[in-house]
């Protein structure tokens, strides 16, 4: 009945307010109550609590949130909505409304995330807030994108969203989320996952570096790492016969590049460093 509640609510106000959600904001508004109330649960919420929710909609979730921290920074960037929330929440004095884009406007100090963000910034969004320091992070987001966040070596879902996202947190896949819990239906199921920060699980000579290796290498996944390498050594104005013989000295030369474990990228290029 309250998912049923919830829904009506949104229709109501989309038409009261003449909103139309808008595909390119990735506007789909969670329209389950038991969904909203177990992502608050998960994330463990105090009164201490400064909590940091990207696209507040219709401030469903805003209100929960009120309820358990101490403070909620509600990010919106469509300024019909912000308009309606701040008629809606102006009751709730630990709401602090943000417009604007999550991607774009400066963020005040947060230690939790609790949000529904749109589908389409969920890989800057999550490179973004990881440049924050913070507790953890509870999110819906993509099925598809939450499992290749969570893959599993050599899968067909592990890339290079798994590797530098396992870099800096580690990912928990916790619940499965049916589209029919949203407001216009997504054509996608999503996941609840959970996102906590950390210090790098293992030591690479250069940053930079190792997420261009990363990033290039995964472009020929399936390719030997020697294969991959040669290229991307080419780029560096290495002659060919040297780039090979490069490309033959690095460690797992021989393995696939889906094979290679996080901890191997960051071998390899340390070894690739050290000898280039």
């Amino acid at each position: 009945m309250e998912r049923i509640n919830l829904l009506r609510r949104a229709k109501y106000l989309l038409r009261l307010y003449g909103v139309f959600p808008k595909k390119r904001l990735g506007q789909n508004f969670t329209v389950n109550s038991d969904i909203l109330q177990r992502l608050v649960s998960l994330a463990s919420l105090t009164m201490d609590d400064v909590v940091l929710e990207v696209g507040a909609g219709f401030g469903f979730l805003t209100q929960l949130l009120s309820r358990d921290c101490k403070k909620v920074i509600a990010v919106e960037v469509d300024p019909q909505l912000i308009n309606f929330l701040r008629k809606q929440l102006h009751g709730l004095r630990n709401v602090d409304l943000l417009e604007g884009d999550i991607l774009k406007v400066s963020i005040p100090s947060f230690n939790k995330v609790v949000s529904t963000p749109p589908y389409s910034i969920s890989s800057p969004l999550l490179f973004r807030l990881l440049e924050n320091k913070f507790d953890w992070a509870v999110l819906i987001l993509q099925k598809e994108f939450a499992e290749r966040l969570g893959a599993s070596v050599g899968s067909k879902d592990y890339g290079r969203l798994t590797v530098t996202i396992y870099y800096r947190a580690n990912v928990e896949l916790l619940d499965y989320v049916p589209r029919t819990m949203f407001y216009p239906q997504p054509d996608v199921d999503s996941m609840m996952v959970r996102l906590k920060p950390r210090a790098p699980p293992f030591q690479v000579d250069d940053e930079e570096t190792f997420f261009e290796v990363v990033r290039t290498l995964f472009t020929q996944r399936n390719k030997k790492v020697r294969n991959a390498l040669i290229p991307f050594l080419r780029k560096r104005e290495l002659a060919r016969e040297d780039a090979v013989a490069l490309a033959d000295s690095i460690v797992n030369s021989e393995k696939r590049v889906r094979e290679l474990t996080p901890e191997d990228f960051g071998i390899l290029t340390n070894d690739l460093l050290r000898k280039f």
